[in-house]
């Protein structure tokens, strides 16, 4: 039975972009809902000009209750019938009253070779650090941020010239590679990890 995926993104959506085209053919999964918390992120407009259905969450009018902001979401992915969520840009963390219903069926993409660098700025961090190598991965999400059981990653060389920009361009490349990758084994079943060199 074909699996119905919601993507939660914030921004312009590159990585939903090459989800979603992803998704045809053989594929064990369609996209049925793109959710964001920002009514002008460039991913919502994409996916309604191409017959996808979509939803915005404002996280600003819950403040911090992120329960609250949390419930809104559940009830507006209700009706889509969802299988799978993948996180794809989602800036917003989400609690574990949220994650742990979704736990085994919710996918994230994060921008470092995981457990390093968990959290924002990895790109600066890992040159700082003067790592040779950077890169990506997808992980189940668990309610420990940028936690839970790696799905794949790919690896990228740190160049000597490197800014975090010139890093992030490249990382970003085999996001586009790798979580399209991983989606297609995820919904058919096979949680067993994917490394690219």
């Amino acid at each position: 039975m074909t699996k119905r995926v919601a993507i939660f993104l914030s921004g312009g959506g590159s990585n939903m972009r090459a989800l979603v085209e992803d998704m045809a053919g053989d594929h064990p999964a369609r996209p049925a809902l793109i959710l964001s918390n920002n009514a002008g992120a460039g991913g919502i407009s994409w996916a309604k000009e191409r017959g996808i259905a979509t939803e915005v969450v404002d996280h600003r009018p819950h403040g911090p209750d992120r329960a609250a902001f949390e419930a809104e979401i559940t009830a507006r992915i209700a009706p889509h019938e969802i299988d799978i969520i993948c996180l794809a840009g989602f800036m917003r963390v989400l609690t574990a009253g949220f994650v742990t219903p979704w736990q085994g069926r919710m996918i994230n993409i994060h921008p470092s070779l995981l457990p390093k660098y968990r959290g924002l700025s990895t790109h600066a961090r890992a040159i700082e650090a003067g790592e040779r190598e950077a890169g990506c991965t997808v992980h189940e999400v668990t309610a420990e941020l940028d936690d839970g059981p790696i799905l794949g990653q790919a690896r990228v060389v740190v160049r000597p010239d490197d800014t975090p920009d010139r890093l992030a361009a490249r990382v970003l490349e085999q996001e586009h590679i790798l979580y399209p990758m991983v989606l297609r084994r995820f919904a058919a079943g096979d949680k067993s990890p994917v490394y690219l060199p």
